[in-house]
C-alpha cells in the first residue's frame, strides 16, 4: 500500500484511533482478512463473516506483528475503529487508487474464464513491469479492495476481478477502481437462480462498460447474443475479441494437441503463434481475453504470444491433469455451471480419444441455476452422450441420468456418496481418462484427491 499515517487513515475511513496506536506511524503494510495471513506486512481487518467474527483474531493478528486492526467494535489492541468495515475499505482503496494516477488498473468480469483469464493476464503484464494479480477469487466488495491496496508507486498494473449477486454491484466495484480497461468475457447461466434470466446477467455484467471514464477502453468477447451489443460511453474505445475474422483480437488456424489448443494470435499489430500449456478447448477463449487486455495496454504482440505460451496453470482444481499410473484425472472441481461442463466434457473425449481408453465424466451438482436446475442437468446428460463420453458417474446427483439412462450407449451410474464412487473406481483401466467436476460446494476436489491416492497405490500394488 502507498505509505499513509494512522491518522490519515483514520480521517479517509471516518474512524476513530483506539487502544494506544499511535497516530503518526506510517503506514506501508497491506490488509488481510485472515489472521493466518497476517505477519509485519500487513494490517488485520476484522470481518465479521457467516461462521466467524474477525474481532475474535485481532490480538492474533497483532501479536504476529500486524500493527493494528480495522475494526467496527472495540478491541483489546491497537485499532481503528469505524461504523463499517466494508465501507471503509471501499474509501480507503478508493484513496488509495485517486493518488495512483499512473497506474493502469483492468476490471474483468464474465459468467465464466475470470480467473484463468486473470492468471494469463498476470503473467503477460509481468513481463512488462510490477503487477498486481488477485490471489484465489477475490471479487467481490471486500476482495477488490484487498486487492487494489497491495498496489504501490512502484505497481505500473493491477488487474482486480469482478463478481455480481445483485444488480449494481459491478457498477460499485468499477466507480471504486476506476478500471482504465473493463473487459466482459461471457454472458453465460452462473448465478442464473439469482438474476432470473440471461438478460438481466446481461445487464449487470455490462455495467463494466457502462461504469466506464472518458479514455478507458471496453474488451468485449463474442461467445453470446449479448456481449458484443454491450453500450459503452461516450469517449470509450472497444476492442473485441473472439474466433471470427470481423473480432478485433481473433485466433486463427486453432488446433488441438494433447488437449491444448495452438492457434495463431492475430491482433491489429500482426500475428504470432501461440502453443498453450492449459487444458481444455475452453482457454483459446480466456487466452484471446487476455490478449484482447494486453493489446489494449499496448503490450507487444511478440510479448502477448511467448507469454501465452509460457504460462502454466496457478489456480488449483481447475483443469488439472494429474497422472497416477497409465490413469489420467482432470480435476476441474472448483465450481461448475452448464457451459463450463460442457467445455470440460469436451476435453474429457478428446483426450480419451488420444490416450485410446475409456472416458469417465464423474460430476456432482451445479449450483445457483434457479428453476431451470432439473433442466440444465438432463441437458449435461444429453451432452455427455452426445459427445462420446463413455461412463457418467452422478454423484448426489440423478438429474444427469433422467434423459439417458436406457436411452444411449453411454454407460450410467448412481452414486450417492463418495464410497460408492470409489468402489465404482476399481473398474477404471489404465489408459483411462477421468474427470471430475461440481460446483465448489459440492466438495468433490476432495474425491478427486482420494482416487488419485487410490490410483497410485494400485500402480504400486
Amino acid at each position: 500500500m502507498i505509505a499513509l499515517t494512522v491518522s490519515e487513515i483514520a480521517r479517509i475511513v471516518d474512524g476513530a484511533i483506539e487502544g494506544g496506536l499511535d497516530p503518526d506511524l506510517v503506514v506501508t503494510q497491506y490488509p488481510v482478512i485472515d489472521s493466518r495471513l497476517t505477519s509485519p506486512h500487513t494490517f488485520f481487518v476484522a470481518f465479521r463473516g457467516e461462521h466467524a467474527d474477525g474481532h475474535a483474531f485481532a490480538q492474533d493478528a497483532v501479536t504476529a506483528g500486524s500493527p493494528f486492526a480495522l475494526v467496527s467494535t472495540p478491541v483489546s489492541v491497537p485499532s481503528i475503529r469505524v461504523e463499517d468495515v466494508v465501507v471503509a475499505l471501499s474509501r480507503l482503496s478508493q484513496y488509495v487508487r485517486e493518488q495512483l494516477p499512473e497506474l493502469k488498473v483492468v476490471g474483468i468480469t464474465g459468467s465464466q474464464g475470470k480467473t484463468t483469464t486473470k492468471d494469463l493476464l498476470g503473467h503477460i503484464l509481468m513481463t512488462a513491469g510490477e503487477t498486481v494479480v488477485p490471489e484465489g477469487s477475490l471479487n467481490n466488495e471486500i476482495g477488490l479492495p484487498l486487492t487494489l491496496l497491495r498496489a504501490t508507486a512502484s505497481t505500473r498494473f493491477c488487474i482486480l476481478e469482478m463478481g455480481a449477486r445483485h444488480k449494481g454491484d459491478i457498477a460499485h466495484l468499477v466507480k471504486i477502481a476506476e478500471p482504465n480497461v473493463g473487459a466482459v468475457l461471457v454472458v453465460g447461466s452462473a448465478h442464473l437462480g439469482e438474476f432470473g434470466s440471461r438478460q438481466k446477467i446481461a445487464e449487470t455484467k455490462g455495467e463494466m462498460v457502462a461504469e466506464l471514464s472518458a479514455g478507458a477502453i471496453a474488451v468485449l468477447g463474442s461467445y453470446d447474443e449479448f456481449t458484443p451489443h454491450m453500450r459503452t460511453p461516450a469517449g470509450v474505445d472497444r476492442i473485441s475479441f473472439g474466433e471470427s475474422a470481423s473480432c478485433d483480437v481473433r485466433a486463427a488456424d486453432v488446433e488441438f494437441r494433447e488437449g491444448r489448443a495452438h492457434f495463431d494470435l492475430v491482433t491489429p499489430a500482426g500475428r504470432e503463434s501461440v502453443g498453450l500449456q492449459l487444458l481444455g478447448m475452453h482457454q483459446v477463449a480466456n487466452a484471446l481475453a487476455a490478449a484482447a487486455i494486453a493489446t489494449a495496454l499496448n503490450i507487444p504482440i511478440e510479448s502477448i504470444a511467448a507469454a501465452l505460451s509460457t504460462a502454466e496453470p496457478a489456480s488449483k482444481w481447475r483443469m488439472e491433469l494429474r497422472e497416477a499410473g497409465d490413469i489420467a484425472l482432470i480435476n476441474d472441481s472448483y465450481n461448475a455451471n452448464p457451459e463450463s461442463m460442457a467445455a470440460a466434457l469436451r476435453t474429457l473425449v478428446l483426450i480419451a480419444q488420444e490416450r485410446g481408453g475409456s472416458s469417465w465424466a464423474i460430476v456432482g451438482r451445479m449450483h445457483e441455476l434457479g428453476d431451470s436446475q432439473a433442466l440444465e442437468h438432463e441437458e449435461i446428460g444429453r451432452l455427455a452422450a452426445n459427445l462420446g463420453v463413455d461412463h457418467l458417474v452422478a454423484v448426489g446427483c440423478d438429474e444427469y441420468l433422467t434423459a439417458v439412462r436406457g436411452h444411449s450407449e453411454m454407460v450410467v451410474h448412481s452414486c450417492s456418496n463418495f464410497d460408492q464412487v470409489l468402489e465404482l473406481s476399481a473398474n477404471i483401466a489404465a489408459g483411462d481418462v477421468v474427470l471430475v467436476k461440481a460446483s465448489r460446494a459440492e466438495k468433490l476436489d476432495e474425491l478427486a484427491g482420494t482416487l488419485l491416492q487410490s490410483f497410485s497405490a494400485r500402480d504400486l500394488a
